[in-house]
């Protein structure tokens, strides 16, 4: 990015994603090659009159140590001074950057599926409930790495790769130069998300049967569910964006009470690998059957939510349509964060507390406890997905690839 892109991209992130106020603290979350955003970010956040910002720098190579070498009691176990920032990010004072983009990820791609299962259902448990309590303030938004960019565009050369994958970020961020000055076009497209969310809520569901190319689902709506979108308002009543860039309209289903069949139509890019061709089929809320386009990737996934109680359940179903400009820039990109918000997608593994409307400390009806959570996309421009109502009557949410509403 130029720097006054970069300078409008990290503020943005201060200032549209975790509202930063005069006195905070920011602790931010980097690999070694986010380095650029990193520092452009705490710059952005000392002007908006942060008292402090620590950059944390995680290093895959140690990571793929830890997993390769580590004893059992090593997996999952957090340092005494990871435990206390874990604690300290339930505060209203501290936030959190994680700053994601593939960097040397070819070190983890060997690893063992059940030892990398196991390091992640050990992640902190305080972490999950101040999540769950809208107590974690914080934002994940992404870095074109060299090695993310010639991925993504693998004709050009590293520095022009990394140039039209900074451009596509910005647009999809309403950063661009047809957009609004400052962030105000990020705010708004936050605003529409957030009101079709609330349309869809007010709709009261019990089901959703979605149907794409491969894809047949219907997924049960529990009661006392809302729809989510568009960032949301932490405990305190700060207006906060969790995803950077962000598309999607979602609700975590019933776990138990999934049935059909599912096509993934884009690959994605998990644990150091590829995985393309994903398929299979759900019965009674439960994966009951599993195909890749490689077998051996087949065989690493099954064995992946295998080993981590929950994972074989959806946690969450989200509707995207064509009107998503990471879709429309039809073009996969390799990473979680930006294919999901290209197309429709659903998740392998928890759900979000936030989409049921019982208080705290209540019964979450049917939302999925697991300990990982994996989006893979079954959508495209043709999705059509539908609601039935409570008293059977069906209508159109998305047709023909068009929100209906």
């Amino acid at each position: 990015m130029t720097q006054p892109e970069l300078r409008r991209y990290a503020e943005m992130i201060v200032r549209g994603c975790i509202a930063l106020r005069r006195g905070d603290t920011l602790v931010t979350q980097a690999l070694l090659g986010h380095r650029e955003l990193a520092v452009a970010v705490a710059e952005a956040a000392y002007g908006a009159g942060a008292l402090g910002v620590d950059v944390m720098y995680d290093d895959s190579r140690v990571y793929a140590a830890k997993i390769g070498h580590g004893s059992k009691d090593a997996l999952g176990h957090l340092t005494p001074w990871r435990s206390e920032l874990a604690r300290a990010l339930g505060e209203e004072t501290v936030a959190l950057v994680q700053v994601i983009g593939e960097f040397e990820q070819d070190v983890v791609a060997g690893l063992s599926p059940e030892r990398v299962a196991a390091d992640h259902a050990g992640r902190s448990p305080h972490l999950a409930r101040i999540r769950r309590e809208a107590r974690l303030r914080g934002t994940i938004c992404a870095w074109p790495t060299a090695d993310w960019a010639t991925r993504v565009y693998p004709g050009l050369d590293e520095a022009r790769a990394q140039r039209r994958l900074a451009r596509d970020l910005l647009w999809f961020c309403r950063l661009g130069p047809d957009d609004p000055k400052g962030h105000t076009g990020w705010t708004q497209h936050l605003a529409g998300l957030r009101r079709r969310a609330a349309r869809l809520t007010k709709l009261d569901l019990k089901e959703i049967h979605v149907v794409d190319d491969g894809t047949d689902l219907r997924l049960a709506v529990a009661p006392y569910s809302m729809w989510r979108g568009g960032g949301e308002t932490d405990r305190w009543g700060r207006k906060i964006a969790m995803n950077v860039p962000t598309e999607e309209c979602f609700i975590s289903p019933d776990a138990a009470a999934t049935d059909g069949v599912f096509r993934c139509s884009r690959p994605r890019s998990f644990g150091g690998r590829v995985l393309e061709g994903l398929a299979g089929e759900f019965r009674g809320g439960r994966l009951v059957r599993l195909a890749a386009k490689r077998e051996g990737d087949r065989d690493w996934f099954a064995r992946y939510l295998a080993a981590t109680p929950g994972a074989e359940r959806l946690g969450e179903i989200a509707l995207v349509d064509a009107s998503s400009r990471i879709g429309q820039a039809g073009r996969i990109y390799y990473n979680g964060l930006l294919d999901e918000n290209a197309v429709a997608h659903m998740a392998f593994g928890s759900g979000f507390a936030k989409t049921r409307t019982v208080p705290i400390g209540r019964r979450r009806y049917g939302v999925n406890r697991s300990k990982t959570h994996i989006d893979v996309m079954i959508g495209t421009d043709a999705l059509n997905a539908s609601g039935i109502l409570q008293r059977g009557r069906r209508v159109a949410l998305v047709k023909d690839g068009e929100w209906q509403f």
